[in-house]
């Protein structure tokens, strides 16, 4: 059964990023799947730090990315909007080229808040961070 507030397809989840910061360091959404949300990220000279590894604020925003836009998939968006409250992420393993993937999934979805795990993987499906994220989930006035 799917979370999900409706039904969304892979390009309504893509289309929300167009022009933003996620857009501007190639973030991509690659996935809605039933319970969860699947996006990657380029490591290269947008998301690396000077040692030329990935840059753990590119993760962070990585898991944030997923886990923000997977918690305003499960509300009615003419109702409720959905805003960071919370994110904290463990780097595990150092990525230092190709793409990184995050997937995230709910740990609570609740009327006020919600809570995400990301976790990021390399593409030889190594752990390298693990996120967990709290949004606060609002009334539109």
């Amino acid at each position: 059964m799917s979370i999900w507030h409706r039904a969304y397809t892979l390009e309504e989840a893509s289309h929300r990023v167009i022009g933003t910061m996620v857009d501007h360091i190639g973030i991509t959404i690659t996935e809605v799947g039933e319970n969860f949300l699947k996006g990657t990220m380029p490591v290269d000279h947008r998301t690396v730090q000077p040692m030329g590894i990935l840059h753990g604020g590119a993760s962070v925003a990585l898991a944030e990315t997923l886990g923000s836009l997977a918690a305003s998939m499960v509300v009615n968006n003419d109702e409720k909007y959905c805003v960071g409250l919370d994110i904290n992420a463990n780097h595990i393993r150092a990525a230092k080229n190709g793409h990184v993937t995050g997937v995230a999934k709910p740990i609570h979805i609740g009327s006020s808040t919600q809570v995400w795990s990301i976790e990021i993987t390399d593409e030889e499906n190594r752990l390298v961070c693990i996120s967990r994220l709290t949004m606060a989930v609002l009334n539109k006035r």
